[in-house]
C-alpha cells in the first residue's frame, strides 16, 4: 500500500506541475484574446519634423492712400474685423479746398457770361425778326451763346473732377477680413500708394517655413500637427508648396480645420510629416508613469510579470507612444489593469 501511495502522490505532483506550466500560457492566450496583452513589434512610423508656423490667410489685402494729404481719422485697429467697402478712415488734402473755391468762381463767371450771351442772343433775334439785323449778326450771337454755355459745362466738369478726387480721400476696406497691421497712425501725412493698413483676404491657412533640406520629403498632402498652446492638437495637410527658396527656407500652406482667426499672425508650434522610419510603438494605455518614470508591465520568461522602466516619447499618432529604450521586439506587455494587482500610481 505504501508503494501505491507514493506512486499516486508522484502522479498527482506531475499533474499539478503540468497544470502550473500551462497556466501562464493559458493566461497569456486569454489576455491576448481580450486585448489586454500586446506583443511589441517594429512598425513603420511617421517621421515628424518640428517647423516654424504662422496662422495666416491665402492672401493679404493692403489698404493704400489714393491721394496725398493728411490721414485725419482711422477707425480700426489691429485685430478688428471689417467688411468689404466699409469706411475705415479719411484723407484730407487742404489744397483741394482752395482749388474747389477757384473753380467755383470760374463756374460762376462762366454762368454770368452765358447769361449775358443768352440775353444778347434774344435781343439780336428780336431785331432780326424785325428786319433790323442781318442773318450774319444773328448767327454770331448764337455762336457766342453756345460758346458761353460750353464754358459753363467745362467749369462744371472741372468741379466734378475735383469732387471725385476729394471722394478718393475716403479709405475703404478692399476685402472682408481681420486687420493685421495699421502702419500709419491718424494725423500722419500720406502720399499716393502709402500702405495704411493690411487686412486678411481669403481662407485661413497655416503658413509653414520649411528647411530646404525637407523639400524632397514634404509633399502636397503631407500631414501637419499644430499645437495651439491650450494642450489641443489640430491636424491638417499641406495644400501648397511655393516654388522658391528664400534664406534657406521654403514656404508652404497647410489647410488645418479648426484654426481660430483670433490667432491671426500668431506663431505656433507645428510638426510636419517628413517620411517614415522603423519604431517600437505601443498603445499608451500600456504605459504608466510614477514619479516621472515610465513603466510597462512586462511578461517574464517564467510567466510572471515585472515592472519594466522604459523611455517613452510622443509618436504623433493618436493613442500610441514610441518606446525609445527598455523593450525589445517580441516582448509581451500587459495593460496595467490586467497585471496581477494592477500598477499603482
Amino acid at each position: 500500500m505504501r508503494i501505491v501511495h507514493l506512486v499516486m502522490t508522484a502522479v498527482l505532483a506531475l499533474g499539478l506541475s503540468a497544470c502550473a506550466d500551462d497556466a501562464p500560457q493559458e493566461a497569456a492566450v486569454k489576455e491576448a484574446a481580450t486585448g489586454r496583452a500586446y506583443v511589441v513589434r517594429q512598425v513603420e512610423a511617421v517621421r515628424w519634423t518640428p517647423v516654424a508656423a504662422e496662422v495666416s490667410t491665402v492672401d493679404e489685402a493692403q489698404v493704400t492712400a489714393r491721394i496725398p494729404g493728411i490721414l485725419t481719422s482711422l477707425a480700426v485697429g489691429e485685430g478688428d474685423y471689417v467688411r468689404r467697402g466699409e469706411l475705415i478712415g479719411r484723407i484730407v488734402d487742404s489744397q483741394l479746398g482752395y482749388q474747389s473755391g477757384a473753380l467755383g468762381e470760374q463756374a460762376a463767371a462762366a454762368q454770368a457770361q452765358a447769361s449775358r450771351a443768352q440775353a444778347e442772343l434774344e435781343r439780336v433775334r428780336f431785331l432780326y425778326d424785325n428786319d433790323v439785323y442781318p442773318l450774319a449778326r444773328l448767327e454770331a450771337a448764337q455762336a457766342a451763346a453756345r460758346a458761353a454755355q460750353a464754358q459753363v459745362r467745362a467749369a462744371q466738369a472741372q468741379q466734378g473732377a475735383l469732387e471725385a478726387v476729394a471722394r478718393q480721400g475716403a479709405v475703404t476696406a478692399p476685402s472682408s477680413g481681420r486687420v493685421l497691421r495699421t502702419d500709419v497712425p491718424a494725423g500722419s501725412p500720406v502720399a499716393p500708394g502709402t500702405v495704411i493698413a493690411t487686412i486678411t483676404s481669403g481662407p485661413l491657412v497655416l503658413r509653414l517655413d520649411l528647411p530646404e533640406s525637407l523639400v524632397g520629403d514634404v509633399t502636397t498632402g503631407s500631414a501637419v500637427v499644430v499645437e495651439t498652446g491650450t494642450g489641443e492638437e489640430l491636424r491638417g495637410r499641406i495644400a501648397r508648396i511655393y516654388p522658391a527658396v528664400s534664406g534657406g527656407q521654403v514656404r508652404a500652406d497647410a489647410q488645418v480645420p479648426g484654426l481660430d482667426d483670433a490667432l491671426m499672425g500668431r506663431r505656433v508650434t507645428a510638426r510636419v510629416q517628413s517620411g517614415s522610419r522603423q519604431a517600437l510603438l505601443v498603445p499608451e494605455e500600456f504605459v504608466t508613469t510614477r514619479f516621472g518614470i515610465d513603466y510597462v508591465v512586462l511578461r517574464a520568461e517564467d510567466g510572471g510579470t515585472v515592472q519594466q522602466p522604459v523611455q517613452a516619447a510622443p509618436s504623433g499618432e493618436n493613442g500610441r507612444v514610441e518606446i525609445l529604450s527598455g523593450l525589445s521586439q517580441g516582448d509581451t506587455i500587459l495593460a496595467a489593469a490586467s497585471a496581477p494587482g494592477g500598477a499603482a500610481e
